[in-house]
């Protein structure tokens, strides 16, 4: 079974988030509904990117250097080039 890494946008405050699921739609839908955390505060986030890998391994690892970047022009470069 496949893995995807995906950006999140806040609807809110346009701020990022980074994760990485089996289901990203339900992700998502888990996101948008928290009570707690995060991305409770920010909410509502839309999808804006995707990556999809063959194993959690490559996923994670694709996840830990997006989150290393840190930078708003960064993701925004790499979520509409």
């Amino acid at each position: 079974m496949s893995y995807s890494i995906y950006i999140l946008q806040s609807e809110k405050d346009e701020s990022f988030y980074i994760g990485y699921s089996r289901d990203i739609l339900k992700r998502l839908e888990k996101h948008n509904s928290s009570k707690t955390g995060y991305t409770s505060t920010k909410k509502p986030w839309k999808l804006v990117y995707t990556e999809v890998f063959d194993n959690k391994t490559d996923a994670i690892k694709r996840e830990n250097f997006l989150k290393c970047q840190k930078n708003s022009e960064f993701y925004k470069k790499l979520i509409y080039s």
